[in-house]
């Protein structure tokens, strides 16, 4: 059992060893002096956003960005209660979500598309904040660039719990492989929170058709579809004047069903390069889990956990900080307690997603 447990380690090692050498691969990006042309609109999927979105309405209010160059729609879907619109310096409208498949978000952004009448689409949440130089570095990356989809960062706005420092250990781990794969040329990630895509690009990619049956993976099923018509055509913008923020969730139980969300849309991936790694990292997470056990039962002697430990954390360490340091000018709080919670975490949630529900939105969805 000692040797498939280190096996998996030494798999593990390289793989997140490569994903590390691609993060360096991928160019971080400054925006240059050019005057702004490509015209913008914001599609914002919500249900029950009242609290959120006039804090994201505000943060568009302050983009360095032409008036005349974007526009804002709001997709409700069926929330509780309507929500009013304040008068601000863009256009924005408001629509109903149509409801055509078993997912929300894939048809907000659908019934949205209808109306689009700009040159291209960045989405985004209900619960972000954009930089002010959000749209002005999409604009340039896209004039310099033969490109027809862009992928951006999304990092936390945190506070100082210890859910939260462990959200955004995790989010890190995620921006860090999503970063990563793009310089392997290997990109099967993305985060809707920051996904933009010219309006004909979705068009010619049939949008959402063929995974609409699954709730969740606006972004990833998209992203993946384009890759495989078009690879030349997708990019990551790393650049920080680009990053997204957004809120962590409240409670553990929240935290706990976001991710088996996010997991259950693995075993449905077209990447083969993305099924690999997640069984990579949850094999390797789970040997964690089986070590430390084996430990207390006196299978795995303490030097050899050790080892173990000091190894996979090791390794961890090393594409978190690189990572974070692109996110975040702080450093990540926790960091020994999260790395060390986290193999539990993630094996649970791995497991759970190939059986259970989770809940979103106050729905219930099945695997």
């Amino acid at each position: 059992m000692i040797f498939g447990l280190f096996a998996i380690l030494a798999i593990y090692i390289i793989s997140i060893s490569l994903l590390i050498y691609g993060f360096f691969k991928v160019k971080e990006y400054q925006k240059k002096d050019l005057k702004p042309e490509t015209s913008f609109t914001i599609i914002v999927p919500f249900r029950n956003e009242e609290e959120n979105l006039p804090i994201l309405l505000e943060s568009f209010s302050k983009l360095n960005y032409p008036t005349d160059l974007f526009e804002v729609i709001l997709v409700d879907d069926a929330s509780n209660e309507k929500f009013q619109v304040s008068n601000f310096p863009f256009p924005i409208s408001q629509l109903d979500n149509i409801r055509v498949s078993n997912s929300p978000k894939k048809d907000a952004i659908t019934t949205a598309m209808q109306h689009v009448k700009t040159d291209w689409v960045i989405t985004t949440d209900a619960d972000c904040i954009v930089p002010e130089n959000w749209l002005l570095t999409f604009d340039n990356y896209i004039q310099q660039n033969k490109v027809s989809m862009l992928a951006g960062a999304v990092t936390y706005q945190c506070e100082n719990s210890f859910l939260d420092h462990f959200q955004q250990l995790d989010l890190t781990s995620l921006q860090g492989a999503t970063i990563g794969s793009f310089g392997l040329n290997k990109g099967f990630m993305c985060n809707g929170a920051n996904f933009a895509y010219a309006k004909a690009f979705f068009e010619s990619l049939n949008g959402f058709e063929g995974n609409d049956k699954i709730a969740s993976g606006d972004d990833v099923f998209l992203l993946q579809k384009a890759i495989q018509k078009f690879p030349e055509k997708v990019y990551y913008l790393k650049a920080k004047e680009a990053i997204v923020t957004t809120k962590p969730t409240e409670n553990w139980k929240s935290l706990f069903y976001q991710r088996v969300r996010w997991a259950a849309k693995t075993s449905s991936y077209n990447s083969t390069f993305g099924k690999f790694l997640g069984l990579i990292v949850f094999f390797g997470n789970l040997s964690f889990v089986i070590g430390f056990f084996s430990f207390l039962l006196g299978i795995c002697s303490y030097p050899i956990f050790v080892i173990f430990s000091f190894s996979k954390i090791s390794v961890d360490f090393i594409l978190l900080s690189i990572t974070n340091r692109f996110l975040e000018k702080k450093r990540i709080k926790s960091l020994l307690l999260s790395s060390l919670w986290y193999p539990f975490f993630s094996s649970t949630v791995a497991l759970y997603s190939l059986f259970g529900s989770y809940q979103w939105k106050d729905r219930q969805f099945k695997k």
